[in-house]
């Protein structure tokens, strides 16, 4: 059966909507314009264009390179499907992750020209955006040695806060800011805001933690860490567009919020397809630390962190019920996903059964 997404169609789509972007920005930059694209900045469009063909050339790669993997034994067994259950290539996050950092690569001239061509150039937010992409490949990296290597937890907790550091210290250099706005009803007894101190630090690490385990662990399902992490990302989008469009609060950082992740929007719609039910692919560990650092990225960047938890809310609340399990106060079977019911075909919950003697505490 094949996925009602993998069709000749969405890749026609794909290659029509990159002309349209290409004849928009070379229009933009070599004609007279219409009003509607002069007003998208010259940066933006040549994100979207960028963006458009990491979709065509992920969409290309992940079934060029399936055997390659398979060969490499970076395989699993899909526990989704009947008997006999198929086994399917691993770590596909990795050609994600790869073609997305490509494409952030090749943007690198289009976001920093207008800096050139003032003569004034923006070190600052070179740094920022070098770094942005040194933390997320750094994530992709350990990702893929996770998937190779299956990793401890406890190693799982620590990688994340490492690959972090080099945004933290970019961010103190650069923006320094460690005041959080607070909600209403909390301004007559706190007031507008609250100044964190050093704490505001460790709650930026800790978020990149949080984010790249919490889609690690809602996962176990084809499509489901693809398809939540591309959930988050079109939020996020959509509360950038509205901060710089309609709020009208200072562009700049939602702007490289936005630029960060259209071209991940794509990869992930490329991988989902090929991991949509029923799945020819496996994301892979790789794809979780690499969504889950981008996230905590442009939240930290775009000075949206708060925001950014709203939309891992299901997450959240996977996280708090997983807890007893995590922290062995229940025993914890090695996958907690559902299993597949040979006799109706259907998906149902797993159960973990354990004497009460073997309850801790």
């Amino acid at each position: 059966t094949q996925s009602t997404w993998d069709s000749p169609k969405m890749v026609s789509l794909g290659q029509g909507a990159l002309a349209v972007a290409a004849a928009a920005l070379v229009a933009k930059v070599m004609l007279p314009a219409p009003p509607v694209v002069q007003a998208v900045p010259t940066s933006l469009l040549a994100n979207i264009a960028l963006s458009l063909g990491a979709y065509l050339l992920a969409m290309r790669l992940i079934p060029a390179v399936r055997e390659m993997f398979l060969r490499a034994r970076m395989d699993g067994t899909d526990l989704n499907k009947k008997d006999p259950k198929p086994v399917i290539p691993e770590a596909m996050g990795l050609v994600a992750g790869a073609v997305y950092l490509i494409a952030l690569f090749v943007f690198i001239p289009f976001r920093f020209a207008e800096f050139l061509e003032a003569g004034d150039f923006a070190h600052e937010k070179f740094v920022q955006y070098v770094c942005a992409l040194l933390s997320i490949c750094c994530m992709v990296l350990l990702g893929f040695a996770d998937d190779v290597f299956d990793l401890k937890w406890r190693h799982k907790l620590v990688l994340p806060t490492i690959a972090t550091l080099p945004l933290l210290l970019v961010y103190r250099a650069t923006f320094g800011s460690t005041t959080v706005a607070l909600p209403a009803a909390l301004h007559e007894t706190l007031g507008a805001s609250l100044d964190l101190g050093f704490l505001f630090y460790i709650y930026m690490g800790m978020l990149a933690v949080f984010c790249t385990n919490a889609i690690n662990i809602y996962a176990g399902v084809n499509g489901i860490e693809a398809g939540q992490s591309l959930a988050i990302a079109l939020s996020a989008i959509a509360h950038n567009l509205l901060q710089i469009y309609v709020v009208a609060t200072p562009a700049a950082d939602h702007m490289l919020s936005l630029q960060l992740l259209l071209p991940f929007v794509a990869v992930t719609a490329a991988l989902l397809q090929h991991n949509w039910y029923p799945a020819r692919v496996f994301v892979g560990d790789t794809f979780c630390y690499f969504a889950g650092m981008t996230f905590a990225v442009v939240a930290i960047l775009g000075h949206f962190s708060k925001t950014m938890l709203l939309f891992f809310l299901p997450q959240t609340f996977n996280f708090v019920f997983s807890l007893p399990q995590l922290l062995k106060i229940i025993p914890c079977p090695r996958h907690r996903m559902p299993r597949m019911n040979p006799k109706t075909g259907l998906l149902e919950m797993s159960k973990a059964i354990f004497p009460l003697s073997a309850l801790s505490g």
